[in-house]
């Protein structure tokens, strides 16, 4: 599935010779097609080690990020993170930088999975909470740690009008677009942000989330890594259910003025995801639209 004009092609056999000429002890090792993103497609090495590949040139600057950072930040939290192993080089063949993990297993959060989601929300508010209590060890936002989700809304504003109304057109009276376009307004007339910057995920949906015995294990995809303002850390929640984001709402003692600008950042994530994916990615789109709906249906957390 192509997702991306300018896709690289990546499949077990090309991933295979990768791993045998640059990491030879691992080549005997059993490989299977592990599962795909927005921005990356996975391998399954043996038992013990995954294989990611980047779709395209911009997203191999986050492999990079996350072999630079995550060996720094894994050491301050309580829940597992990916711990890189290898950091492939580009060849002829895959002409981008390319990365091996430890695997960690764990599924993700869903009806079958999380067995109490008000606990479940509690214990992603205390892994955001533990995240951005890290030291910034120097970091600023610059460069590849400027992910425009922890900027200022007003930075947004033009493309985010764009696709409201593209939105508009797919869907039509599917979604209340104008009550969507009215909270995006509301957010953006509040006074900006105080808050001093912290590390961000930057992408904390469920399927960058792993629980295992019905309780969150894992957050992994350390892709969207920057520095920045917290409120769209906390956009996601819009993707749990309502008990589970009340009790991180509660846990993290969130003020009004934070969560509307949540709340506009989860907008804006999912009319840009809804209208950038319509064509090439349908389940994604449902992902965007089931979002939206929360936003809609529960305003205010």
């Amino acid at each position: 599935m192509t997702l991306h004009q300018n896709e690289i092609h990546s499949d077990e056999a090309l991933v295979g010779s990768l791993v045998r000429t640059q990491c030879p002890q691992w080549s005997d090792l059993p490989l299977s097609f592990a599962g795909a993103g927005t921005d990356n497609t996975m391998y399954r090495l043996g038992d013990e080690l995954l294989v990611r590949l980047p779709r395209t040139a911009d997203t191999a600057r986050s492999l990079r990020k996350e072999q630079e950072w995550l060996p720094r930040l894994a050491p301050h939290l309580t829940r597992r993170v990916p711990e890189p192993v290898h950091a492939g080089t580009p060849t002829g063949a895959f002409p981008l930088p390319w990365s091996v993990y430890r695997w960690i297993d764990g599924d993700v959060p869903g009806p079958g999975t999380v067995a109490d989601w008000a606990a479940f929300g509690a214990d992603l508010a205390t892994a955001v909470r533990e995240f951005h209590g890290i030291d910034l060890m120097g970091a600023v936002r610059a460069d590849d740690l400027s992910w425009y989700r922890g900027g200022d809304l007003s930075e947004c504003d033009p493309w985010v009008g764009d696709r409201l109304d593209e939105c508009r057109a797919l869907v039509g009276h599917e979604l209340d677009v104008d009550a969507l376009a009215e909270m995006w307004r509301a957010a953006r007339a509040l006074p900006a942000s105080t808050a001093p910057h912290v590390w961000l995920h930057g992408d904390l949906k469920p399927t960058n989330l792993l629980v295992r015995e019905g309780g969150l294990h894992a957050v992994i995809d350390f892709g969207c890594l920057s520095v920045g303002l917290p409120d769209a850390e906390h956009s996601t929640v819009w993707d749990l259910p309502p008990e589970a984001r009340r009790a991180y709402w509660n846990a993290l003692d969130l003020d009004t003025a934070t969560w509307s600008r949540a709340r506009a950042w989860a907008i804006a994530v999912g009319v840009n995801g809804l209208t950038y994916y319509w064509h090439t990615y349908p389940a994604f789109v449902a992902d965007c639209r089931a979002r939206l709906q929360a936003v809609l249906t529960t305003p205010t957390g």
